[in-house]
């Protein structure tokens, strides 16, 4: 039903869309379709942020043009940095709708995304989130789409991992007012309890910089495994004091924590990071090789990867976020938003890094596995550990 009145919908946006943002003549760019990059360069998921648009920026090098209609366009990406929050994520949603892009692609994060929400809806701009896990990004707004697993599939398989490898008592440790991180603990805790393990539960507040308290408390607690799913900058203080307190119990966290900023970290430590993601490097000979050469190139390609050229998934995640761009212009014959969205809910897109690409009716991608990995604290890299459902 939801994605029936999407096409009702979409079918009267596009009447209207050849004297409105992104017409016929590719997005009011001539030969040229602009494609919007609504992620995080600056606050606190800048760094995850930045992975992610490297990802979208090298398929573009990959790929400059496509064919839409039997037109060949330049592809024109339009960067606006949401700055890591909500507020000012609607601003910068406004500002890509403004300047005509036929499609948009973001957000890293989930709370900035669903912020959005309303913006793309009310231009009936069509949306593709990268790696936005919370549900809630879709469920009410359908505009927006996604190539990522979610929350609950992935609070279920990190419950799971922890369960079988005998962790009993967690310490769950969230943003308090974050979508992400709360969301995530929460998924977490249903199955971690439904599976017959216990919780203790703490949020702090927004620009916390110390968690000295709160690796203590996990430790006095006798929890037996702590689980924090925040942002990079946040993990890379939590490694600092699970190291000067020697925290002594592992610790599990979800995609935000698969950076380079997070092995980074860890290196040299004496610390169990075990994380749950999209992709891991080795997984796609040709894309690495290709991606790794390209950041290596450019110094500011270096420099917003980290400083090396390891791959993160996100970074994946956004190549292949940019392909299923394409393909929706092309399956739609149109550079127009409306018919664009008309086309993304029976779109089908194989032969991409991290899986083949389908949407369910409210608009989620049809995933069922997770790459689970560790951290390699003596080579500062992450080693596969297995995929895992969330059976």
């Amino acid at each position: 039903m939801k994605k029936f009145l999407v096409l009702m919908l979409s079918l009267l946006l596009a009447m209207m869309s050849l004297a409105a943002c992104g017409g016929g003549s590719g997005g009011g760019g001539g030969d040229t379709v602009k494609i919007g990059v609504f992620e995080p360069a600056s606050g606190d998921n800048g760094a995850g942020g930045k992975q992610e648009t490297l990802g979208i920026y090298y398929a573009n090098e990959v790929q400059p043009t496509v064919e839409i209609g039997g037109k060949e366009y330049k592809v024109e990406l339009v960067p606006a940095d949401n700055e890591s929050d909500n507020a000012k994520a609607v601003t910068a949603a406004q500002s890509l709708v403004s300047q005509n892009v036929s499609i948009i692609l973001g957000s890293y994060g989930s709370g900035v995304s669903i912020a959005a929400a309303d913006v793309f809806a009310d231009a009936g701009m069509p949306a593709i989130g990268v790696t936005c896990t919370n549900p809630q990004v879709t469920a009410d707004c359908e505009q927006y789409f996604r190539i990522c697993f979610l929350d609950p599939f992935q609070g279920t398989v990190l419950a799971n991992y922890a369960l079988e490898n005998g962790m009993k008592k967690a310490y769950c440790l969230s943003k308090l007012g974050d979508d992400y991180s709360v969301g995530l603990v929460n998924y977490f805790k249903e199955a971690f309890t439904k599976g017959g393990g216990t919780v203790v539960e703490e949020q702090f507040p927004d620009k916390n910089s110390d968690f000295t308290s709160y690796v203590a408390n996990a430790k006095k607690e006798g929890c037996d495994v702590f689980f924090s799913p925040v942002s990079t900058e946040a993990a890379a203080l939590i490694i600092d004091q699970a190291e000067a307190q020697a925290l002594g119990m592992p610790i599990l966290a979800g995609d935000t924590w698969d950076s380079n900023v997070i092995t980074g970290a860890a290196k040299g430590k004496k610390v169990d990071v075990v994380v749950t993601t999209f992709y891991q490097e080795g997984g796609n000979a040709e894309f690495d090789t290709g991606i790794k050469e390209w950041i290596e190139s450019d110094s500011t390609a270096m420099t917003n990867n980290g400083g090396n050229s390891d791959v993160a998934a996100v970074t994946a995640m956004g190549y292949d976020a940019y392909f299923v761009a394409l393909e929706a212009m092309k399956a739609a014959g149109s550079t127009a938003p409306a018919d664009i969205l008309a086309a993304l809910p029976s779109l089908q897109v194989t032969n991409l890094v991290c899986g083949d690409v389908s949407f369910n009716e409210v608009g989620d991608a049809n995933k069922t596995e997770a790459f689970v990995k560790k951290c390699n604290t003596e080579t500062g890299s992450w080693e596969f550990l297995k995929k895992q459902s969330a059976e």
